[in-house]
């Protein structure tokens, strides 16, 4: 049976059987997806450490085009590609992050894997290949991710997924998923189920329980865990250090070891309080850095319950407030507000309340849904923040966390609809730093006070402001793509097209692939006119993103305009599929129905997006079209009137000429003639001005 597979049965002996009965392509690699191996990207990583060398090898190209998403995945090929830039980092005070990656970041980094792969499989030239992923249940986000766009996009014919599971009901993470395996699973795969046979039975021999460990006590055979379980608590730490040794000289070679199998045995060992809190708290900087947000949050939880505050306070603070900033960052704000709670019930350190009251206010003003944010609260949070850093004894602490606890109540003074006051608050910010620290001290908080400014600047239409906020900011930090993402569409706005497909492809440069800026560049490549690039970037903004709206509704218009209507209804389709009430995507069905005969459809879908929006200047046109082709002129003209008054376009004018050169207006439509011609030199437009003054000369006589 052709198609990607998904294997469930409880145990891994008869997942294996299954897999044996399948009629597959030859095996390419067999890998095990469990995080507690190398944590994120645990199966992606493997992958592609047995691949990537190769056909770097082979096709050089290659690694200019996904130098991000190979080492941020899978770092022990990143000799292997170029490295990835902060220049503004290195211009910092040693260890100063200039930034944490936006939640969707591992998202792209899944879909740029994916777009490796079908790269690297196409002129392998090995033919069909069959890909195997053990224990996708105890998979990171990150691979879960990886797999659903896998799922997806990669022929069964390059390369036949099989993923295999136990039993037990595969969940999405907690939070915003931004991808469902569980979906993928039912969508693209043909599951086989076992039966639940019992694996054979095997007396724990001597070296059970060290095959358990040294297997990274992922194995479920029942001889293994038992032998484990016998075994006493000093034999078990011997156990763990041992592995950890052998772990940690590997991980001078192969440090994805450091995200998983090496804290794992360490803080099962004998040194747990030092080494393995140690390499727990590395290894959740590490992913936070990185934007793993899941995972750092799972690492933090398990360091700040085996770490007493009382004892190690600042460690504990350490895991606590981490893990309630990486909950926030991953969609769990519920879960991160817990955690605030219980740190506030358990610190008397002023420092901490301070940062405690400010990542509430930001819950309350960007981490909750939009239904249950809530300006009045936020702003009370990140008063309190402020009011504590104002005390703070050492002066340039005093200085930065005043701006900065500032800097979130601009965030609060935006959201509730205050974008002046916000620019006070920045600009005050911004003078105070650079009068009271000195060169180099918070570099990154200088250029985020100025790339927030830019943004309040574009979001209330102060443009030629915002684009000279970004040119100060480009000066330190030239390798960020959400900056040029941001100057680009700020210049389309100002009219200047070929600057921001510009911006664009620089943005497309420095990150994984992400939808938006492909839609982006398309819509402008159609302002130019230039159909071919557009729909190019549609395909690809719909090959990331398939119920991207924008893009399907862009594309649809091209199908249309092109005359490939079947084409064009099955965007439209889809996309009222996920939106119903999208206006524009309604009046593009109702205009793709006009042209079919199909009147009566095309008039409720016409109806429909008036309804959802009244001032579609293209709706009205399109009905108009659709009361001239019924022989209604007045309902035509009407129509067209009030699309002329919401869009005063040259093709609205032209057709509203018809109607009245129809109804025997001829004065009325030689004026819309010659406006036409005025906008464009259409010489059809002249002629026709010139035949409707003879006609209306010829009335008078």
């Amino acid at each position: 049976m052709s198609g990607h597979h998904w294997i469930s049965a409880p145990h891994h002996h008869e997942r294996e059987t299954l897999l044996a009965g399948l009629a597959l392509p030859p095996l390419l690699a067999s890998v095990d997806a469990h995080r507690r191996l190398r944590g994120p990207y645990t199966a992606a990583g493997t992958l592609l450490r047995l691949l990537a060398p190769e056909a770097l090898e082979r096709r050089p190209a290659l690694a200019a085009r996904h130098y991000i998403e190979l080492q941020e995945s899978t770092p022990e090929l990143a000799a292997l590609v170029p490295p990835i830039t902060h220049h503004i980092e290195e211009q910092s005070t040693a260890g100063e992050v200039s930034r944490y990656p936006a939640r969707l970041h591992s998202l792209r980094v899944a879909h740029g894997i994916v777009d490796f792969l079908l790269g690297a499989l196409a002129d392998a030239q090995r033919g069909p290949r069959t890909l195997v992923v053990e224990n996708i249940q105890h998979a990171d986000v990150t691979d879960q991710e990886f797999l659903a766009a896998a799922l997806r996009r990669i022929p069964p014919e390059l390369l036949t997924l099989v993923l295999c599971s136990g039993t037990e009901r595969l969940l999405d993470p907690p939070g915003f998923p931004s991808l469902s395996l569980p979906e993928a699973l039912a969508a693209y795969t043909t599951t086989t189920r076992g039966a639940g046979s019992v694996p054979p039975a095997r007396a724990p021999g001597p070296q059970a329980a060290r095959e358990y460990v040294d297997g990274d006590c992922v194995a479920e055979e029942p001889a293994l865990t038992e032998a484990y379980e016998r075994l006493g608590a000093a034999e078990r730490a011997a156990l763990h250090d041992r592995r950890a040794a052998e772990l940690a000289e590997r991980a001078e070679r192969e440090p994805s070891l450091r995200l998983g199998a090496l804290p794992y045995h360490l803080m099962r060992g004998s040194d747990a309080a030092g080494a393995g809190v140690e390499a727990l708290r590395a290894a959740l900087l590490r992913c936070k850095y990185l934007g793993f947000y899941h995972i750092a949050a799972e690492l933090g939880d398990e360091g700040r319950r085996f770490v007493d505050p009382a004892e190690r306070p600042e460690l504990w603070w350490v895991f606590i407030r981490e893990s309630g900033v990486c909950l926030a960052a991953a969609g769990r704000p519920d879960e991160s507000a817990v955690l605030q709670e219980e740190a506030r019930m358990a610190t008397l350190n002023p420092a901490h309340h301070m940062k405690l009251a400010y990542e509430i206010g930001m819950l309350y003003a960007r981490h909750y849904p939009e239904e249950r944010r809530d300006p009045r609260r936020a702003r009370a949070w990140v008063n309190t923040a402020i009011a504590l850093a104002d005390l703070l004894p050492d002066p340039k602490e005093r200085s930065f966390y005043s701006v900065f606890n500032r800097n979130g109540l601009a965030l609060v003074e935006v959201r509730d609809g205050r974008p002046d006051e916000a620019l006070r608050l920045l600009d005050e910010g911004i003078e105070r730093l650079g009068r009271e620290l000195g060169l180099g001290e918070k570099t990154w908080h200088r250029v985020g006070l100025r790339y927030n400014r830019a943004q309040v600047n574009s979001m209330s239409g102060r443009l030629e402001a915002a684009l000279e906020d970004y040119a100060e900011i480009m000066d330190a930090d030239d390798d960020f793509a959400d900056h040029y993402f941001n100057r680009g569409n700020i210049l389309r706005k100002l009219g200047r097209i070929e600057e921001a497909i510009a911006d664009y492809e620089r943005a497309l440069s420095l990150e994984a692939p992400f939808p938006e800026a492909y839609y982006n560049r398309g819509d402008a490549r159609l302002e130019l006119g230039d159909t071919e690039g557009a729909l190019a970037d549609f395909d690809r903004t719909l090959e990331l993103e398939p119920g991207h709206q924008e893009a399907l509704l862009g594309r649809a218009g091209l199908f249309a305009d092109a005359g490939e209507a079947e084409a064009a209804l099955a965007d439209v389709d889809t996309g009222l599929s996920l939106a119903p009430g999208h206006a524009h995507l309604l009046c593009l069905r109702g205009r793709l129905l006009a042209e079919a005969g199909r009147t009566k459809e095309a008039a409720e879908a016409l109806a429909a997006a008036l309804a959802g929006d009244p001032g579609l200047a293209e709706a009205w046109a399109v009905r108009g079209e659709l009361a001239y082709l019924e022989g209604d002129l007045p309902a035509a003209a009407a129509d067209f009137d009030r699309a002329v008054e919401l869009a005063d376009r040259p093709d609205f004018r032209f057709n509203r000429a018809v109607v009245h050169e129809a109804a025997g207006r001829f004065a009325e439509a030689a004026t819309d003639y010659d406006a036409v011609y005025e906008a464009t030199g259409d010489p059809d437009a002249v002629r026709q001005r010139d035949s409707c003054r003879r006609a209306a000369e010829r009335s008078t006589v």
